[in-house]
């Protein structure tokens, strides 16, 4: 019994494929039969293909305002982390100060 050689498809032709279904409206089966796969494989390319689609209409300008937003609310937390630490050193000191004064150290 000879095995098949695994194929692997570019994503134009998986693509091709999605829209063909999609806009041609030409079923799932004829499509598998043509590329000689199962049908579920196309299935799975078109649930691919719709787990992606918000990506289709996000803009550069959009994803740049989401990354400056992104930007800012990292800068105001290393401010936030900086201003803990300087006040947890003051306390350091204070404790170490009174530790030497009650002879503790």
């Amino acid at each position: 019994m000879s095995r098949r050689k695994r194929r692997s498809f570019t994503d134009t032709q998986k693509a091709d494929a999605v829209r063909r279904h999609l806009n041609d409206q030409i079923p799932v089966s004829q499509i598998a039969d043509e590329l000689d796969v199962q049908p579920t494989m196309i299935h799975n390319w078109i649930k691919t293909a719709m787990a992606q689609i918000e990506n289709a209409f996000s803009s550069p300008r959009s994803a740049k305002a989401q990354a400056a937003k992104q930007d800012a609310q990292i800068q105001k937390l290393q401010d936030k982390l900086d201003t803990k630490n300087e006040v947890i050193a003051e306390l350091m000191e204070e404790n170490i100060r009174a530790k030497k004064e009650n002879g503790e150290l």
